[in-house]
């Protein structure tokens, strides 16, 4: 796909993220579209926002459990970049009209101490590298008209990013068996969902792995100082104003957010 058009669906999908105006797939318009086109079209719509003041924090990998790529038909792991603007505290109202079509995801954010560059990264690597590990929100927003994506769209998409919510305790990698943790995620003080650490990948330190071989290929790094959010354990749960959500996943800690 050549630079012009490249362009011409980056700035199509930042007028839709700053409109919150969805648009028509881009995988059912006839491009021929290619995940690696879909990247690019990302790098470009990241451009805008870094050119507006904002930075990068850390990358997310998504479409990571089974539940989640049933829900979507998506079925192989996407990625993306997480930036300043996207994170909240927890317990921070997130305004909900700052979002298109919003889902919840609760995860196992990773804090890197060392950088992890692909390919052949391992989770024993990810482990090595990870300072420490909280429970997280992430809030998936896609600029495709309900949900209709393919792998292309939401790569190009910044694989649906929101915002996300860090929880505050944080515990050693090593201090446990992440793909045997469990959660619980209530909305509104009922339990919708649960899930175990396992459900990313089999292991979330192998989703951390695939998401550094993955971008290792573009010639992008995960660093030192940056979370990475290492998927879904469950199915996603649709948010608006005057929902809270609270998770908790055992030896980690808990999370909340909550929408106005």
């Amino acid at each position: 796909m050549n630079a012009d058009k490249i362009n011409t669906l980056s700035n199509e999908l930042h007028h839709a993220l700053v409109t919150r105006s969805p648009v028509p797939p881009l995988s059912g318009r006839g491009l021929a579209l290619d995940v690696n086109d879909a990247y690019r079209i990302q790098q470009g719509f990241i451009a805008h926002r870094l050119a507006a003041g904002d930075r990068i924090t850390g990358k997310k990998i998504g479409v990571t459990s089974e539940a989640v790529q049933q829900m979507l038909d998506v079925h192989q792991p996407d990625f993306g970049i997480l930036l300043r603007s996207m994170q909240y505290a927890a317990g921070q109202p997130i305004p909900a009209d700052t979002l298109i079509q919003p889902r919840a995801e609760g995860e196992i954010a990773f804090f890197l101490r060392r950088d992890l560059r692909g390919p052949a990264v391992t989770r024993d690597d990810v482990l090595d590298a990870t300072e420490a590990v909280a429970a997280c929100f992430e809030i998936v927003d896609s600029r495709i008209r309900d949900w209709r994506i393919r792998i292309e769209d939401t790569v190009a998409d910044n694989a649906s990013c929101g915002v996300y919510v860090l929880g505050g305790e944080r515990v050693s990698p090593h201090a446990l068996d992440l793909g045997a943790c469990a959660m619980t995620l209530e909305k509104n003080g009922e339990c919708v969902a649960t899930g175990l650490g396992s459900a990313a990948l089999g292991h979330p330190a192998d989703a951390v792995a695939w998401l550094a071989n993955t971008l290792g290929s573009f010639g992008i790094p995960l660093l030192a100082g940056e979370t990475i959010l290492s998927g879904s354990l469950a199915a996603l749960i649709p948010v608006q104003a005057g929902d809270r959500l609270s998770m908790h996943i055992t030896g980690i800690g808990g999370c909340t957010a909550v929408f106005c």
